[in-house]
C-alpha cells in the first residue's frame, strides 16, 4: 500500500489506518499493511473456526481472511457488497480481515496514545492496545496479534523451542524488557526464566523503560542495572525506535546490547532498525531464537 507518507526512524510517531466495524472506529499501525482491497469472492474452508471467513488469492498469494466483526464478538454482516478486505502482514503471517469501511490514515505520537486501564483489558484478555483520542470519536487501536492468536493459537510464542533448558545454569545478569501486552510479557519472563534468566526487569513501554535507564544513569549505576535490552516495536507513550534512539544517543548508555522482539519484522523494519543501532531483530513468535541471541550477547560482555 503507497500511503505516500514517509516516517523517519525513531520519532515515535506512527500512522494508524481507520476503519469502521458495526460502526465504531478501530485502526491498525499502517506497517502491518500491505494492502486494501474491494471486497471479492472468498472460498470458504471446511471445519475452520467461525471467525475464518475462507480463503482468496490475489496475485497468486492464498490468503485467510478473517471475519472482523464475529472476531469482535459483533453479529457477522450479511451484506458485503461495499466491504473492503486489509490485508496484512506480522509474525511472518498474511492475513486479511474483512471490515465495513476504510476511512483513512492518521499520523499521531505514541505519547498522544493512551493505554487501556484495567476495565478495558483487564488479565490481560481484552484486544485494544491503545486508544486515540479524535475530536469527536475514540479510535480503538486493535491488537491483531491476538485476535490472530485467540482464532489460531498456534501462532502465538514458540514455547516448545525451550523444551530441555530448564537444567540450564541460572543466570542473574539483568535484562530489561519493554513490552505492552500483559499476557505476552509475562509469556517472556515465563520463557526466559525458563532459559535460565533470573532477574528480569519488566516495564510496560518505551517510556517506562527509558526511565529506568535514565534514573540507573543519574545514578551512575547503570552498568550494573542493564546488561540488555529486549523491546517491542508497537507501544504506548513510547515506540521502541524511540526507545532505542535514546539509548543510542545517550553517553553511559549507547554501549547497551539491543534485541527488538517484535511481530513486526519485515524488510522496511529491519533497516529501520538496523539505521537506530538495533544489535539483533527477531519476530514474536520465535522465543527460541531470541534465547540464543541473547545468549551470544550476554556471553560476549562476560567474556569480552
Amino acid at each position: 500500500m503507497d500511503t505516500n507518507i514517509l516516517l523517519e526512524s525513531g520519532t515515535n510517531e506512527l500512522e494508524v489506518l481507520e476503519f469502521v466495524i458495526n460502526g465504531n472506529h478501530y485502526g491498525i499501525n499502517v506497517e502491518k499493511v500491505r494492502e486494501i482491497l474491494s471486497y471479492q469472492e472468498i472460498t470458504p474452508v471446511p471445519n475452520s473456526n467461525p471467525a475464518i471467513e475462507g480463503i482468496f488469492m490475489p496475485r497468486g498469494d492464498i490468503i485467510t481472511v478473517i471475519d472482523l466483526f464475529m472476531a469482535l464478538g459483533y453479529p457477522s454482516s450479511d451484506d458485503k457488497t461495499n466491504h473492503f478486505l486489509i490485508v496484512t502482514n506480522f509474525n511472518s503471517l498474511n492475513i486479511a480481515f474483512d471490515v465495513e469501511q476504510v476511512l483513512g490514515i492518521n499520523r499521531v505520537s505514541w505519547s498522544d496514545v493512551a493505554k487501556p486501564d484495567a476495565t478495558v483489558s483487564g488479565a490481560g484478555s481484552g484486544v485494544a492496545t491503545g486508544i486515540i483520542k479524535k475530536e469527536k470519536t475514540l479510535l480503538i487501536i486493535l491488537d491483531f496479534e491476538r485476535i490472530v492468536e485467540e482464532i489460531c493459537p498456534e501462532t502465538s510464542l514458540k514455547v516448545s523451542q525451550l523444551e530441555g533448558l530448564e537444567s540450564r545454569q541460572r543466570n542473574n545478569i539483568p535484562i530489561l524488557i519493554a513490552e505492552d501486552s500483559q499476557m505476552l510479557s509475562q509469556l517472556i519472563k515465563d520463557s526466559l526464566n525458563m532459559a535460565g534468566y533470573t532477574k528480569l526487569i519488566m516495564r510496560n513501554n518505551g517510556q517506562e523503560a527509558w526511565d529506568y535507564l535514565a534514573e540507573l544513569k543519574k545514578n551512575n549505576g547503570v552498568d550494573y542495572g542493564v546488561k540488555c535490552v529486549i523491546t517491542d516495536i508497537e507501544m504506548p507513550q513510547m515506540d521502541g525506535h524511540h526507545l532505542i534512539r535514546k539509548i543510542r544517543e545517550t553517553e553511559g548508555l549507547k554501549h547497551i546490547p539491543i534485541i527488538i522482539f517484535s511481530s513486526l519484522i519485515n524488510d522496511d523494519m529491519k533497516r529501520k532498525g538496523d539505521r537506530l543501532g538495533a544489535d539483533a531483530q527477531i519476530s514474536k513468535p520465535e522465543i527460541g531464537q531470541l534465547v540464543d541471541i541473547l545468549d551470544g550477547l550476554v556471553a560476549s560482555q562476560i567474556y569480552g
